[in-house]
């Protein structure tokens, strides 16, 4: 039965990214390519410092080329990139699907999904996103992008351990108080515990005060968007798969001749 959820997993993350890829491809990929051409601006300017500086010293100037170019990573790169992530994610989701079923009440296959899609897009993209959002390129300081990710996984790994402490409470409290009351005190408990963790962690703010606000935040609604179709899909999409694979079809008993 894993072995089934876990394949119609993988099927229902690869048609999420489809849709993703679609969203990402026509809203997010022009920002990224306005973005690219600011920093290639900033960077062909650069480099003519640099070469004139070069040239009155007496020295040549290399051009250093890039690996793959843009037309790939926009097409191809982009599409490798987000079906393998739709994939490994829902193998990951069929996986908790499997140990939640049934544990978090009297909710069906369908209802089950929907309920760990919406958690888990609040839970891994939604808050680490308000604390620490995504910035196109030219925006952060090369040099600390390791405390950059470090932070972000930090905050990643803090909401996933908040969204278990605030299941488990409203599971200890609907005994007491119901499913309905138990569910809103937990989700309370979770929302004031994650704006102290927003309080207490450190800020990063590395955009340039030049760097256009609207093509900013249009990244971070494509980047935002992006991953909540895919969450979305995936919940939606996965519920029938696996309720097929729980309860699956018999066959009808012949009608008795008259």
């Amino acid at each position: 039965m894993v072995r089934n959820l876990l394949v119609r997993g993988m099927l229902a993350g690869l048609f999420a990214a489809a849709l993703a890829l679609v969203l990402a491809w026509a809203y997010g990929e022009p920002q990224v390519a306005t973005a690219i051409s600011l920093e290639d601006h900033a960077g062909h300017a650069s480099h003519a410092a640099e070469h004139l500086a070069g040239a009155a010293a007496g020295h040549g100037h290399e051009h250093e080329s890039e690996p793959v170019s843009r037309g790939v990573q926009s097409t191809l790169g982009l599409a490798t990139a987000i079906g393998v992530y739709g994939v490994a994610i829902g193998g990951v989701f069929a996986i908790v699907f499997a140990f939640a079923y049934g544990r978090l009440g009297a909710f069906g296959a369908r209802a089950t999904s929907a309920l760990l899609a919406l958690g888990a897009f609040v839970t891994v993209q939604l808050v680490p996103f308000l604390k620490y959002p995504a910035n196109p390129p030219a925006v952060g300081d090369p040099s600390t992008i390791g405390r950059r990710t470090g932070l972000y996984l930090a905050i990643l790994l803090i909401s996933v351990l908040l969204a278990v402490v605030a299941l488990l409470l409203g599971r200890r409290l609907a005994p007491r108080h119901g499913d309905w009351n138990a569910s809103v005190l937990a989700g309370a408990a979770f929302l004031a515990a994650v704006v102290v963790v927003f309080l207490l962690m450190p800020s990063v703010d590395e955009v340039p005060p030049d760097f256009p606000a609207a093509l900013l935040w249009r990244f971070r609604v494509a980047s935002l968007g992006t991953q909540a179709v895919l969450w979305g899909t995936l919940g939606l999409v996965f519920g029938p798969l696996a309720e097929r694979a729980l309860n699956p079809d018999r066959t009808p008993s012949p009608i008795p001749a008259a």
